[in-house]
């Protein structure tokens, strides 16, 4: 156990020597690298926070269940006790016609007009508010809640939500996209990068060879090359990150203040940076394999 750990050991202190003896090389190529994670990380922190927000506005998707008009107290109660049993409805209140009449008067300038009227023209009504945003969510509630006994109408306001998770979910599909292509890119930078350390080593690879070196003892500082590649290049991506949503948020405090200013983009949670560091290390091992062992493959054949 202990000669292994030594060679890996050695092999990265190799790397690290090689990269500390061409740093202009390694900041480019970790520059890159970020510059190419940094692209899909920024939207989906965009995403990230477009979807936090959402869930705290004060408006929340909600629906209007109104009572027949000639809904009695009985009934009203039947109602409510059903809504308490309803599974999908977080909260809801109700609300009655004589207050629903009143707050019309109030923020309308009808009240001489209403209070002609013989009798209130407004039902019985109650507000849900669902347990969260889904607009398929939504549409259960409402169906359900029709079909009751004196229920006369219910209106979900769930069209806003549908845009909002249609958004959602094109964004999210981008960003995997984006993710996808520039993870190519990153294999590619690797790639290219551990093939010019080849071909400066060539000769001394075929020496290695000869005096009967194993494969994984070549591939092993390469791999490490790679890997330590591309978690520099994901901590540029971070720093990136962490540079953009300061820009932003600077540029967006205007319009901060009018949501009572807590609209604030934040950079990347301590898991999704821990997954990204992984993820560029992982593609840069892989570039280099791939470089590494194209180039074994053509020296045996």
């Amino acid at each position: 156990m202990k000669p292994w750990a030594n060679q890996q050991l050695t092999s990265f202190r190799e790397v690290l020597s090689r990269f500390r003896t061409r740093p202009v090389v390694a900041i480019l190529n970790a520059s890159v690298i970020g510059i190419a994670l940094s692209l899909p990380a920024v939207l989906y922190v965009i995403l990230d926070n477009l979807q936090g927000t959402s869930r705290q506005m004060s408006r929340e998707p909600q629906l209007s269940v109104f009572m027949a008009m000639d809904a009695a107290q009985s009934d009203v109660a039947k109602t409510n006790q059903a809504l308490e049993k309803l599974g999908d409805a977080g909260s809801f209140h109700f609300v009655p016609k004589d207050k629903a009449l009143e707050e019309l008067k109030a923020g309308s300038n009808l009240g001489d007009v209403l209070g002609e009227l013989g009798e209130n023209p407004l039902p019985d009504a109650f507000v849900i508010t669902a347990k969260d945003h889904n607009p398929k969510t939504l549409e259960r509630i409402r169906l359900a809640v029709s079909a009751w006994p004196k229920v006369q109408h219910v209106q979900a306001d769930a069209e806003w939500a549908r845009k909002l998770y249609a958004v959602l979910r094109v964004g999210k599909a981008l960003v995997a996209v984006l993710a996808l292509l520039l993870s190519g890119a990153v294999i590619a930078v690797t790639f290219n990068t551990i093939r010019l350390q080849i071909l400066t080593r060539q000769e001394e690879i075929e020496v290695t060879r000869l005096i009967g070196a194993t494969h994984g003892y070549i591939l092993r500082p390469f791999l490490y090359a790679g890997a330590v590649q591309g978690l520099a290049g994901a901590v540029v991506a971070c720093l990136l990150v962490l540079l953009i949503a300061a820009w932003l948020n600077y540029h967006l405090s205007d319009l901060a203040v009018f949501y009572s200013g807590q609209f604030q983009l934040k950079g990347l949670s301590v898991w999704d940076a821990g997954s990204l560091l992984v993820a560029a290390s992982l593609l840069g091992l892989l570039g280099a394999w791939l470089s590494v062992s194209r180039h074994l493959w053509r020296l045996e054949y």
